[in-house]
């Protein structure tokens, strides 16, 4: 086994050796570190219990005087849809792959990787607007604070205070960002007593003043005369209230940091499986009470115009609670816990995409060198967050559509893989899966229908992620993909007595399929006037085996004698990079270097250049002869290309 040495960049200046250092391989391995499934679920919990500070407000918005009955859809369509999809999830990808691998499984070739992208937009505008909507929030919490409306107003700029806090995210990743598992149970569990203690406050308030009861029963009366025509309409305010429901995706991202059983079977460790399914519903069950007590109070505690935009409890509803019954004191306690658990949000989406691109896009070959090194990749999200705070101008009700449609599909992706993978399976809960699918799709295209917005910020992130994933992988077409290249022993003899031979090594590349050696290679004598002195030939089949793949770990070469013909068979991704990372091996296997006879095709170079991009295979001699080229830049090390 010999591995193949592909070339890494080698950087000039020490800025650029720590601009790109970490480039990393395609599929982060795992981590060194695990820990109890209630601390990962505190990491998972910045991003999800954060919500609470601006839920409520985005809540009442939507439904008004209805925000509870909705909340309690939302718990409902959580505790009983969400939730066991991504149990199921957990169960199908326990090394953090997600729902958007299951569907990659599911779907091979390029239906697979379009899916894949198309996801990956949609998660790239859950994971943007969770740092710009949480920054935009954190910003409402300093503002409205009593103590910081006593600064000077141009210290008061909403954009410029948004604009520092993802500036400041953006540097600590720059400096080098590392989950801070025990900063996160600090915020969570700091943050969430707060609440308990606001929520505590609340339902002093509200027993005290059992009129708020009547006065908020006649309100629904008067504007929804049943039961049954709330219950309706709350069901279908329910898209607008989503963002309730982030949180899942990231849950199952990072299972690999849950520490399992000792016994965990490395491929299917039930005791990380387990340990995460607490998490997933611990976190559910934690938030859904929460939600509904949030709701409760804020619409009855709150009145309705200072949720709207300039008002007090605007993005802030808990947080103008906490002032108005406990004190400015505790306010700020409260305003300072909900700012560093919403920044830390921002920081755990920003973690988040930092792991997703790089598992997809290289191995598809549809993403420029430098998106394996973090830094770059940071300042890219960085600029991009603050465009959408621009566009928005860190209003945060006005991008809780593009963070709903966000979630809500990756949700609905995950609904759906778990509903293939149950017909598939053929297990009695696959048309329960499916009616829950069919809640999640038609709760997507609600709100795209709805809020628009949200739909045309994803058009934009697939539309980038398209365009530059085509690009790219047209631009790095001619790298060396193969990892690495081993020969079995008959193949192995091939090499041996070849090398040992006058005529050196050469390999005759022959079509998958085809029986005719012996006419091949009289052909290819007569095209090169050689003589059976001169060279002997080894054949070498290659077989595309999923062109949609970039970037092949192994390449397993097997040798055949057939009649008085060797022949070597492979599959890779691309017939012209396997033949490439052949014949290096071979030269730097025996020190002899390699000829590969190739026969002369006629059509269209532009065909050929579409069939070798998206089917890998086309014009495999020009084509090899360019990876060579880019692989080694010595003429006289470099194994021959011959064509007639």
């Amino acid at each position: 086994m010999i591995t193949v040495d592909r070339r890494s960049p080698r950087f000039k200046s020490r800025f650029q050796r720590w601009f790109f250092e970490g480039i990393r391989k395609p599929t982060p391995g795992q981590p060194s570190h695990q820990d109890a499934w209630w601390k990962v679920m505190c990491l998972t919990g910045v991003d999800y219990f954060s919500t609470l500070g601006y839920a409520p407000g985005i809540a009442f918005l939507a439904a008004g005087v209805l925000s509870p009955a909705a909340t309690l859809i939302l718990v409902l369509l959580t505790l009983f849809g969400a939730l066991p999809v991504y149990r199921r999830v957990a169960r199908e990808s326990p090394h953090g792959q997600g729902s958007i691998s299951m569907l990659e499984q599911l779907l091979p070739g390029w239906r697979g990787k379009a899916v894949v992208l198309l996801l990956l937009g949609f998660a790239a505008t859950d994971f943007i607007i969770t740092i710009t909507l949480s920054a935009a929030d954190a910003t409402a919490h300093l503002l409205e604070n009593p103590f910081f409306t006593m600064l000077p107003f141009w210290v008061q700029s909403r954009v410029g205070i948004t604009l520092l806090l993802l500036s400041m995210l953006g540097g600590i990743f720059l400096l080098g960002f590392r989950e801070a598992i025990g900063v996160a149970v600090l915020l969570v569990f700091s943050y969430l007593a707060l609440n308990a203690v606001v929520a505590v406050a609340n339902a002093q308030q509200l027993l005290g003043h059992p009129e708020l009861f009547a006065q908020w029963k006649s309100q629904l009366f008067a504007q929804h005369h049943s039961p049954l025509a709330m219950l309706a309409i709350s069901a279908l305010l329910f898209p607008k209230l989503a963002l309730g429901m982030s949180g899942f995706e990231t849950g199952v991202a990072v299972m690999p940091l849950v520490k399992g059983d000792a016994s965990d079977d490395p491929s299917f460790p039930s005791g990380r499986i387990r340990q995460t399914r607490h998490l997933l519903t611990t976190a559910a069950v934690i938030m859904s009470i929460f939600l509904l007590a949030s709701s409760v109070s804020t619409t009855l505690l709150i009145p309705p115009e200072l949720f709207k935009e300039g008002g007090k409890a605007n993005g802030r509803a808990l947080a103008y609670l906490a002032h108005k019954f406990l004190g400015d004191g505790f306010g700020t306690i409260y305003d300072i816990s909900t700012i560093l658990i919403l920044w830390f949000a921002g920081a755990s989406a920003m973690a988040g995409l930092l792991n997703l691109v790089p598992r997809y896009l290289p191995r598809y070959g549809m993403a420029p060198g430098w998106a394996a090194a973090v830094r770059p990749l940071v300042i890219t999200f960085t600029v991009i967050g603050f465009a959408v705070t621009l566009i928005f101008r860190a209003d945060v009700d006005a991008q809780a559509g593009a963070y709903a449609t966000g979630v809500l599909v990756l949700i609905t992706s995950a609904a759906v893989a778990v509903t293939l993978s149950s017909w598939r399976d053929r297990t009695m809960r696959r048309l329960a899966w499916g009616l829950i699918a069919l809640v999640f799709v038609y709760t997507s295209i609600a709100n795209m229908i709805e809020r628009p917005e949200g739909l045309q910020i994803a058009s934009f992130f697939i539309g980038a992620i398209l365009v530059t994933s085509l690009f790219s992988r047209a631009v790095r077409s001619f790298e060396l993909r193969i990892q690495e290249v081993r020969l079995d022993a008959t193949a192995e003899s091939f090499i041996k007595e070849a090398s040992k031979m006058s005529g050196g090594i050469n390999l005759l590349a022959h079509r998958p399929g085809g029986t005719d050696y012996d006419g091949k290679e009289e052909e290819t004598r007569k095209v090169h006037r050689l003589t059976p002195d001169e060279a002997g030939f080894i054949f070498l089949e290659v077989r595309v085996s999923d062109a949609s793949e970039f970037i092949g770990d192994c390449l397993e070469v097997t040798g055949e004698l057939i009649g008085n013909h060797k022949v070597l068979r492979c599959q890779s991704p691309a017939i012209p990079n396997a033949i490439a990372a052949i014949l290096l091996h071979l030269r730097d296997k025996t020190g002899t270097i390699p000829d590969a006879y190739f026969g002369w095709t006629e059509g269209h170079p532009l065909g050929y250049v579409f069939k070798y991009i998206f089917l890998g295979e086309g014009e495999t001699a020009p084509v090899t002869r360019e990876v060579l080229r880019e692989v080694e830049p010595d003429p006289y090390a470099r194994p021959k290309i011959i064509v007639g």
